[in-house]
């Protein structure tokens, strides 16, 4: 199979699974478990090597930049919201960075990962494009990096909904904030089904989540080199 035919198949899974989705909206039936599970799946049957599909399916992962731009759309929209909200929103970015750093650190040590794979894991819960970005100035892999922050996202959209239910979240905020911070991409489009007020808050974390992450390279790549 072309490597462009890879680019069609994985957008017609999608096209599918969005489809099931709509008609069972359950999280294990989300795109962002079906599509990759699929792909996988015809890679095996077909024998493809992963760079035979990446010549055609990486088009996919450059869009992931300038879709993380187009988030400022609603943010625009929403502005006077999130101004009185500023302090709130901030709070919580700062606090659930930073729990999600040393949530990352405490794990690569209790699993004893290696230096390349902790520096990997540390930007899992921020959005991909980033995430490679920090990854690779802390001395990780970025494409690891990718491979941590989708299971992170995985991990949000199936618990996230059930916090949020057993929390019994009723603020808009709150919401948006926890899906926001705890799956990125795939949290903010989850956000977007419960309101629209979540899912500007929960791209607003997230991409000031990513923001301060970035700032805070320099002394994250000291923390993990210090002896």
């Amino acid at each position: 199979m072309r490597p462009l035919a890879w680019l069609a198949v994985t957008c017609a899974l999608y096209a599918a699974a969005r489809a099931l989705h709509r008609r069972a909206p359950s999280a294990w039936l989300s795109p962002l478990l079906v599509v990759p599970a699929g792909v996988v799946l015809l890679l095996v049957a077909t024998g493809a090597p992963y760079p035979l599909y990446m010549r055609g399916g990486g088009w996919l992962v450059r869009l992931l930049g300038p879709t993380t731009v187009a988030f400022a759309i609603p943010l625009h929209r929403h502005a006077a919201l999130l101004r009185r909200h500023a302090l709130e929103l901030a709070a919580g970015i700062v606090s659930g960075s930073a729990v999600a750093v040393a949530s990352s650190a405490l794990l690569s040590r209790a699993v004893g990962l290696g230096p390349v794979e902790a520096a990997s894991l540390v930007p899992r819960s921020i959005t991909t494009p980033f995430a490679m970005i920090v990854a690779g100035a802390l001395g990780g892999s970025p494409v690891l990096a990718a491979v941590f922050v989708i299971l992170t996202a995985l991990v949000g959209i199936v618990v996230g909904p059930v916090l949020v239910r057993r929390l019994r979240l009723r603020s808009p905020l709150s919401r948006g904030a926890l899906l926001g911070m705890g799956a990125h991409g795939a949290g903010t489009a989850t956000a977007l089904e419960l309101g629209a007020v979540e899912g500007v808050v929960a791209s607003l974390v997230m991409i000031g989540a990513a923001l301060l992450l970035l700032l805070a390279t320099p002394a994250l790549r000291v923390a993990l080199h210090a002896p």
